[in-house]
């Protein structure tokens, strides 16, 4: 099954992201060859170079970051706002039909 999520590049581009259950947001991008995420640590967590703002998500869609998550965005070279996440740490869900994210200016 694959869920459409809707992406922002910084530029104000629309694109669509088709993404596979139970993979990273991360993983989904990289593989439709989606610019803006960079993912240097190869999604573990530990380097912040795939860092989004979540738009809108469909309610109980998104789990809470974890402690790890909320430290690493304390590095992320554009600014960190209360809708920032790693694409690393959000796994693909049903209920994410519909989210949209928006991509950061840099992610150095």
């Amino acid at each position: 099954m694959s869920i459409t999520i809707i992406v922002t590049q910084s530029n104000g581009a629309e694109e669509e992201l088709n993404a596979q259950l139970d993979q990273t947001l991360l993983e989904c991008a990289q593989t439709a060859g989606l610019d803006g995420f960079v993912g240097e640590c190869g999604g573990n967590c530990a380097c912040g170079t795939c860092h989004c703002y979540v738009e809108f998500a469909p309610q109980g869609a998104l789990v809470d970051p974890t402690n790890e998550e909320l430290q690493m965005l304390d590095f992320v070279a554009a600014p960190r706002e209360e809708n920032s996440r790693l694409a690393c740490q959000i796994r693909i869900t049903e209920d994410m039909h519909g989210m949209k994210i928006t991509m950061p200016e840099r992610q150095f």
